[in-house]
């Protein structure tokens, strides 16, 4: 693959053009990639207190107690989104869904225990440790490679 930048100081709006002979895995990946959104700041609530929370800095979401929590390596926060809105913005390259009331970061993650049968053990940096639901395992596995 080539790659090719001009540089034009009378240009208003920056363009990219993909030029194949055919459309393949390759040019896909890299069209979705390109149009992909970076994720945005998410509020985070303790308290009076309102911080806006980067994607990278979340290791999971959770739904407990009619709440949705974000956790991030130091603190918790609640988050005035329901568990879908918070999928839909941060669902991606680092984001996957391990059960009905969790979202985890996969950057964020130390381990992954196949030993038990029908489900995966998730060990997280902070030392939280989540459960993959039976209905996601194969998607997981899918999204690791294995």
């Amino acid at each position: 693959m080539k790659i090719e930048l001009r540089l034009d100081e009378e240009c208003s709006e920056t363009k990219i053009i993909i030029v194949a002979r055919k459309m393949t895995d390759e040019v896909s990946a890299l069209m979705q990639k390109l149009s992909e959104e970076t994720p945005q700041k998410i509020a985070g609530f303790d308290g009076d207190e309102v911080l806006l929370l980067e994607p990278a800095d979340i290791v999971r979401i959770y739904a407990a107690a009619g709440k949705i929590f974000a956790v991030t390596a130091k603190r918790e926060f609640v988050l005035r989104l329901r568990l879908y809105e918070a999928e839909e913005k941060l669902i991606g390259k680092e984001f996957v869904r391990i059960s009905n009331s969790e979202i985890i970061n996969i950057k964020k993650a130390k381990k992954f225990d196949l030993s038990m049968a029908g489900t995966i053990c998730v060990s997280l940096v902070n030392g939280d440790v989540s459960f993959v639901s039976r209905r996601y395992v194969a998607k997981i596995k899918k999204f690791l490679g294995i």
